[in-house]
This record gives structure tokens, C-alpha cells and sequence, in this order.
């Protein structure tokens, strides 16, 4: 038998172009992992997508499962035959289980005692057979949104309008939401008709005829190409935004770009006004001279041939100028707002029904930034750029611009502030404070718009965990655990040394209706989940992370040091006898009582030795800047404590000289738990 390529390719109305390609390859990932789970041989993969199909193509699936024999054991010799020597039901029930007979039984030793074995044969089944299962795969594939459609029950990504199941030049059949399977697939929506895939192999050319792209990578490399077309014919730059590219590829089948134009008197609005309106609302590419100067042309991609572009162009400059001549209205009135008027507005908007106005919430993030600033030992002019950006950071929010452009909060409310005349350190901070917006962005560079981003997403943590508004699995509606990673991420490129139980605290105060004390905790245990998986993706050990996390210090910059400090010294060759003896006090120290040490009670002159280190590492960490020269005190502190331990024992009959050491444990273990909690490490 030969083997045959495998096509499915499931017809859909149009699919969201943000689900597209996660969709295509949870697709190719399930129908590999299928045929793997039968033991069906294959070669390799090719994935199609647009916003109206999903298709896999495999080649050379084998047309078989492979024949099987195994050796199947049974009961024991004692229990397959009775005393008679007659087989025994359960040799009788094992063989018909094999689909053997009793004739079939031999004898096998294991271990010293005999039991009875057949030879198991299992036929493989033909491809044909196991493959209308893939139906269950179809169904079974998950989308962030779902819906239905007619009568149906089924909820999918969009309705199913047709499949294409080809092993080899036969159809697979089964039937799915009422569209049973066939050879047919369809071509673009209006310039293509129905086709018959006579084969698998030739999918892609059938459909290019239809004009259908259907492999995503050569339409994005097509768009591509006519994009540096335009940029080399008309002395362009057209800035290539990635996640628009992605959105486009995936909105289009058979892509045609073309250009459009609109009057220069729109270049007077804000770069960000421009471009928001031609990316997000339109999915244009905005156009740049080589100064890096926005000009009046734009860059869109027809789903479509070249016929008529005129027309298309025309088009979109209509809809684009409606849109502009909107922006250039708002700008202007907002121009007639005082920021200080727009700031009294925020008292008549709900920020949350409990937790108050969005004018509360700017009160509450200007005292929040005073504390802050004290806390980093900002400078006197610092100080009052922050209480300054603080108090107008969010007066953008009441302005016609953002209303319209939400996209454009903090970046409209920049150019705003310049324009009044604010200082360029709090005009920036308006636009810093919302940052980072997303995980790949960066953190405020300036101290005055970290600071007050600080103080907003702190706020708006504690303010939802005060309520109970804690993230619980894949839910997190007011996004907080993105703001915590903002809030670590601030920390860490700025390096304050701030702990986050105080942060907590100093942000609770501001809501003295509410239970602190367990409020407290959730937050501590929801910002060590987010420092957990910051760690894990900078590749250190889960012990060392839970090491540091469990430290009596919880600061986030200090934790991540001491984490990476940590994974380095593991790979040392002295680091298993270090952790040991470091966990062995720590372990001691369970028993004893944080108190005073008596030196008068050390009876020999290695309880001195070691309280002499104690002394001596305490000032050297306090002196220490940098936490691995924290790690090399400690770590200095190995041959005193293996010394002491050697001769000394700490849980003596004398009550007085068993409570002195035993304190004196417990001193150096709080000590080495500043670090990390050492006994939790794992060492081999």
C-alpha cells in the first residue's frame, strides 16, 4: 500500500482577523498529534488560512496502522490452572480478553514464579476507517468567542459553510452542523467560484486561480513586497507596524495595495491623531517622507485584483477625510478646555461604583505620589513635577479627542499639556503614567511619569483587592494582573529599593473603610505570583524562585538579583555544603525564641567564633551593595558554622545554655532568611 496526503479544509464565514492564526495552528497541532496518537505515519505539515478557511495538508499519510504484536501477561501459574490442572476461569477470561484461546497459553518465569503469557496480534486498521473521527477534532477545536447560527446546537467560531476532507482522491465522509463533507472548495467571494481539489497536492494552485493566497506567509510576503514597491517608486517610507501587518494578511485572501492621498491640512493635527486614525480605525499604513515626516498619502490593501483600484482608492480617501475632518473638529474644541476645568469634570465620572469618582482616584494618586517621592528621595523640583503631573494626569479622559480615540489617552493628553503650557517633565508624565500599556512595552523613562504610574496602578490594585475584586483563573476584568507587572517592572528599571508590604500599606491607608490586614496578604500573594512568573522566564530554578520568595525581605528589584545571584552560584562546585549548612540553622532555629544573646553564657570559643561572624556579616550586608556580595558574606559563614556544629550541641539538658544557643540560631537564621529561605533550596 502507498501512502496518501491528507486535506481538511473547513469553509467558515469570516473569522475575526485576530483569531486567524492562532485557529490555523491549533488546527495543524491537533491533527498531527491525531494521527501520532493512531500510529499513522506521516510526513510533512503545511497550514492554510484566510478570513473565510482553515486547511492542514499532510503528505504521505501512511493508508495503515502498522500490525502489532505483543506479548499480553497473564495470571499466575498457581491461578490459570486449578488443582486438577484444568484451566481455571481466570486463564479462560484472560485468553478471551487477548482474543486468544487456552490452546495459546505458555509459561513464562518472572521473578521466580511462573505465569501464564499468549502472543497478542492486533491488525492494524486502514486510514479510511479511523479518519471520519476527525470530525470530533473539527468540533473539538476552541476559540476565544463563540456563537451560533440557525437551529443549529453547535456553538463555533463563525457558521460552516463547507468542508473539504480529502485522503488521497476520496473523500472523507462525515458531516458537521448539517455541511457534509465533499472535494468542493470555494474561491474568493466575488472574483472566484466553486472548485473541485482533485487532489490534496494541488489545493493551493486551484485556489490561486480562484484568487485565493491561501498560505499566509507568501500573502504577508506579497504585501510586503508591493508595500517596498510604493516606498522605492514614490521615495516613501512606509513604517511597517507588525500587528497591523498580521491584521491585514489576515483580513484579505488575494491583497492588492494601493494608495489614496487627503489634504495637507490635516498634517496640523498630531502625528499620534493621524496615525491612530489611519491604523486602528481604518487598517492603513501611514506614509512618511525620509525626514520620518508623516505626508498626506496612505497605504491600504484591497482583498481584491487590480481592476477599478481608481474607484477603491477614491473610496477610502472619503471615508479617511470624514474621518479627519472629525479629528480636526475635536482638536480644536478641546483647545477651548482648561486643564484645570477638565480635572473638576473628573469628579462627575464613576471610576468604580465602590471605590468612587475618577476625581477621588486622582486625589488618592496624588498623595500616593507625595509619599512615593518621599520614599525615593526625589528633589525638591521632582517633587513638585510629580504633584503637578498627579494632579491633572488624567484630565485627557473628559477631552472630545480620547473620547473618540480611546486609544490615544495620555499620548492626546501630552501634546495637550504643552500646548497650555505645562512643563515638559509633567506634560511627558501624563503620557508615562499609563505606561507600561502592554507587556512589551517599556517603563517610564523619567522619574516623575514613573512615579505617578506607580502611584495609578497601585491604586487601582489595592482599590479592587480592598473590594474583593481579586483575578481568579483566566478572569481579570479591570486587567490587574498586568498593572502588578507594570508596578514590577517600574521597580526594577528605575532599581527603588521600595518593599512591597509597605507599598501596600502606605496605598491601604488611603482606604480606611476597608479590612487591611488580609487585604494585605492577597496582594503580597497575587505580586509573588507575578515576580514568580517574571523569574521563571529569566530561566531560574524553581526552588532558588521560591527560595527568594519566601525571604523575610520582599522587595522586587533586590528579589530578582538574589534569584539570578542564587542560579549562579548553583552552578558552583561549594554551593551543596554552603546551602546545607546555611538550612541547617535555619532548621534549628525553628525551636528557639527570638531574644537577646547572654555572651556570658558561651562556654566554648566557638560560640564566640560564630557569634563574632554573626556580628561581623551583619555590618558587612548592611554595608554590602550589591546582593552578591550578600550571598558572598553569607556564604563565608560555611566553615564557622560546620566548626560549630561539630562540637557544640545546641540542644544541650542545660535549659539557660540551650536558649542562648538557640537564640543565637535563630539571629543568624532571620539574617540568612533576609536573603532567601535557604532550607527550602534543593541540593544533591
Amino acid at each position: 500500500m502507498s501512502n496518501q496526503d491528507l486535506l481538511i479544509e473547513i469553509g467558515l464565514e469570516e473569522i475575526p482577523a485576530q483569531y486567524v492564526t492562532d485557529a490555523m495552528n491549533q488546527f495543524a497541532e491537533k491533527l498531527s498529534n491525531w494521527l501520532e496518537d493512531k500510529q499513522l505515519a506521516f510526513g510533512a505539515v503545511k497550514t492554510f488560512s484566510t478570513p473565510r478557511r482553515l486547511a492542514v495538508l499532510i503528505k504521505d499519510v501512511a493508508e495503515k496502522q502498522p500490525d502489532i504484536e505483543e506479548e499480553a501477561k497473564g495470571p499466575a501459574k498457581k491461578i490459570a490452572l486449578d488443582q486438577e490442572g484444568n484451566w481455571s476461569k481466570a486463564a479462560i477470561g484472560f485468553t478471551k480478553g487477548q482474543g486468544a484461546t487456552v490452546d495459546d497459553i505458555y509459561f513464562k518465569e518472572i521473578n521466580g514464579v511462573e505465569y501464564a503469557h499468549v502472543q497478542k496480534f492486533i491488525k492494524g486498521q486502514e486510514s479510511k476507517t479511523l479518519l471520519t473521527d476527525i470530525r470530533g477534532l473539527i468540533t473539538g477545536l476552541s476559540f476565544p468567542k463563540n456563537m451560533r447560527w440557525g437551529s443549529q446546537e453547535m456553538r463555533y467560531i463563525r457558521p460552516i459553510k463547507w468542508i473539504v476532507a480529502l485522503f488521497g482522491n476520496d473523500v472523507i465522509p462525515f458531516e458537521i452542523a448539517g455541511v457534509t463533507t465533499n472535494s468542493h472548495s470555494y474561491g474568493h467571494r466575488f472574483l472566484g467560484k466553486k472548485v473541485e481539489i482533485s487532489a490534496p497536492a494541488l489545493y493551493e494552485a486551484v485556489l490561486l486561480e480562484q484568487f485565493v493566497l491561501a498560505d499566509p506567509v507568501k500573502r504577508k510576503e506579497a504585501i510586503t513586497t508591493q508595500l517596498n514597491d510604493f516606498e522605492n517608486e514614490q521615495n516613501w517610507v512606509i513604517p511597517v507596524d507588525e500587528e497591523l501587518l498580521e491584521e491585514v494578511n489576515n483580513l484579505v485572501e488575494y491583497p492588492m495595495a494601493l494608495f489614496g492621498k487627503f489634504e495637507e491640512d490635516y498634517l496640523s493635527l498630531p502625528d499620534e491623531v493621524l496615525v491612530t486614525t489611519m491604523k486602528e480605525h481604518q487598517r492603513y499604513f501611514p506614509v512618511r517622507n525620509q525626514k520620518g515626516e508623516l505626508q498626506p498619502f496612505f497605504v491600504t490593501v484591497r482583498n481584491g485584483d487590480h481592476n477599478h483600484l481608481e474607484n477603491v482608492a477614491k473610496g477610502n480617501e472619503k471615508v479617511l477625510r470624514a474621518r479627519l475632518s472629525d479629528a480636526n473638529f475635536f482638536y480644536k474644541e478641546d483647545q477651548k478646555l482648561k486643564i484645570e476645568n477638565a480635572v473638576l469634570k473628573l469628579d462627575k465620572i464613576v471610576f468604580h461604583e465602590e471605590l468612587g469618582t475618577l476625581g477621588e482616584k486622582v486625589k488618592r494618586i496624588v498623595k500616593l505620589s507625595r509619599l512615593l517621592a518621599d520614599k525615593i528621595h526625589a528633589s525638591n523640583d521632582e517633587k513638585n513635577s510629580i504633584e503637578r503631573a498627579a494632579t491633572i494626569c488624567k484630565f485627557d479622559l473628559v477631552t472630545n479627542m480620547v473620547y473618540e480615540f480611546p486609544e490615544l489617552q495620555g499620548k492626546i493628553g501630552e501634546k495637550y499639556a504643552r500646548i497650555s503650557g505645562e512643563e515638559e517633565a509633567v506634560s511627558v508624565a501624563i503620557n508615562e503614567h499609563y505606561m507600561p500599556r502592554h507587556a512589551d512595552d517599556a517603563a517610564p523613562a523619567s522619574t516623575v511619569g514613573a512615579v505617578v504610574a506607580l502611584a495609578d496602578k497601585l491604586d487601582t490594585i489595592v482599590g479592587f483587592f480592598a473590594i474583593g475584586k481579586i483575578p481568579t483563573g483566566s478572569q481579570d476584568p479591570y486587567a490587574l494582573r498586568r498593572q502588578a507587572s507594570g508596578i514590577v517592572q517600574i521597580l526594577l528599571s528605575k532599581k527603588w529599593e521600595l518593599e512591597l508590604p509597605e507599598l501596600f500599606k502606605i496605598a491601604l491607608d488611603l482606604y480606611i473603610d476597608k479590612e487591611a490586614a488580609e487585604t494585605k496578604q492577597e496582594l503580597l500573594t497575587f505580586f509573588k505570583q507575578r515576580l514568580k512568573y517574571l523569574l521563571a522566564e529569566n530561566n531560574i530554578r524553581y526552588d532558588l524562585i521560591d527560595a527568594v520568595l519566601e525571604s523575610s525581605v520582599i522587595e522586587a528589584t533586590s528579589l530578582v538579583e538574589r534569584a539570578k545571584v542564587l542560579e549562579s552560584a548553583s552552578e558552583q562546585a561549594e554551593f551543596k555544603e554552603t546551602i546545607e549548612a546555611l538550612a541547617r540553622v535555619m532548621n534549628i532555629a525553628k525551636k528557639g525564641n527570638d531574644q537577646e544573646i547572654n555572651e556570658q553564657l558561651f562556654e566554648t570559643e566557638l560560640e564566640k567564633s560564630l557569634y563574632d561572624a554573626y556580628v561581623q556579616a551583619t555590618d558587612n550586608i548592611n554595608s554590602a551593595d550589591s546582593e552578591a556580595k550578600v550571598y558572598s558574606v553569607l556564604a563565608g559563614l560555611k566553615d564557622v558554622i560546620n566548626n560549630y556544629f561539630d562540637q557544640t550541641m545546641v540542644m544541650c539538658e542545660d535549659e539557660k545554655l540551650r536558649a542562648n544557643r538557640l537564640a543565637q540560631m535563630v539571629k543568624l537564621s532571620s539574617l540568612i532568611e533576609s536573603f532567601a529561605k535557604m532550607n527550602i533550596i534543593l541540593v544533591k
